[in-house]
């Protein structure tokens, strides 16, 4: 039982050291995820009252296009959103909330 308390106290120790070495990563990484989440939201905030496209997305939430594409690919993998056809000229998909489209 000594060796065992021993190895757990050597255990918890570096485990210690471990997060006070990468404290900065996971702040980083906690801010990066705020920051999608935000992102995230103000998409599902403009999908609410329709289909839109990447363009007409990046243009609401004043986002780059190739930003709000990665955003929609992330979504569209989970289900939170779903593809609801074609614009007017046939040039873009149009995204919508999935709950949107089960309705």
């Amino acid at each position: 039982m000594t060796t065992d308390k021993a190895e757990a106290k050597k255990r918890s120790a570096m485990l210690a050291e471990l997060r006070k070495q990468r404290r900065n990563q996971v702040k980083e990484a906690q801010a990066l995820l705020k920051e999608q989440q935000g992102i995230r939201k103000a998409l599902r905030r403009s999908l609410q009252s329709g289909p839109r496209s990447v363009p007409q997305l990046a243009e609401e939430t004043g986002l780059p296009a190739h930003d709000v594409l990665w955003h929609i690919a992330a979504m569209k993998k989970y289900a939170q959103i779903v593809e609801a056809g074609l614009d007017e000229e046939y040039e873009y998909h149009l995204y919508a909330l999935a709950k949107e489209s089960k309705s």
